[in-house]
């Protein structure tokens, strides 16, 4: 049954993904609220048929932010980008541009959501990213950016990169750890039911020196991450 649902959902997934995605191709030549509305809409219709084939759901627990702020969360799969974008409304991403090479996601991503990142660039990665970033808070949304800078499996040891920090540093707002458990459920190509939990925790506040910042940052995501998946099945 597990390998049936799976494979269910992947046709639903893909086949959404392809017609949504060649339809609305027009509307990457128009202001990017068409591009917003389709990733909107791409991502709800994914994680209802994650819903209605698989039987897995999802919940939030904690605050989520309204206002303009950085948003540093744990990353263990696809879902997370999914359910982030629609729970913070229309956030900018940091990602890394070879995604936006990708047919049909990169496109839309690109002109919806995307912060790119090249970390080959060194510093002035950063500051084409703080630029950008700055952007995105002057319209009066979040950032969101994956501060491991690749996605982990449930319980690997952390691995934080300082870019996080200094973005922290120059953007001079408040950061909002975010821990989540959907490793657990989804592994590729399986998709095991249950609720995903994503977490919201308590604020960081802005002005704090690097290393404060940082051992406060993956010590808040690490211990509510560890809490999830210790309930997890």
């Amino acid at each position: 049954m597990l390998a049936l649902r799976s494979f269910l959902f992947m046709a639903w997934f893909m086949g959404l993904t392809i017609v949504l995605g060649i339809v609305c191709l027009p509307l990457l030549a128009l202001p990017r609220r068409g591009a917003v509305a389709v990733g909107r809409f791409w991502s709800i219709a994914t994680l209802w048929g994650l819903k209605a084939i698989a039987g897995l759901d999802w919940r939030i627990t904690g605050t989520v932010p309204r206002k303009p702020v950085l948003v540093a969360a744990k990353h263990m799969s696809m879902w997370d980008t999914l359910a982030l974008h629609i729970a913070l409304g229309d956030p900018g991403i940091v990602l890394k541009r070879q995604l936006l090479r990708i047919p049909f996601y990169g496109w839309y991503l690109g002109k919806a959501a995307a912060i790119p990142i090249e970390r080959s660039a060194g510093a002035n990665a950063l500051r084409a990213m703080t630029a950008a970033a700055k952007a995105v808070l002057d319209e009066g949304r979040p950032v969101l950016i994956f501060p491991e800078g690749t996605r982990k499996k449930p319980g690997a040891a952390p691995d934080y990169k300082p870019g996080v920090a200094g973005l922290y540093a120059m953007l001079g707002v408040a950061c909002v750890p975010v821990a989540l458990d959907s490793g657990v459920y989804w592994q590729g190509f399986w998709k095991r039911p249950g609720i995903i939990t994503l977490a919201f925790l308590e604020p960081i506040p802005p002005g704090l020196k690097r290393g404060e910042f940082m051992a406060m940052l993956e010590g808040r995501i690490e211990t509510a991450t560890a809490a999830l998946l210790a309930r997890a099945p």
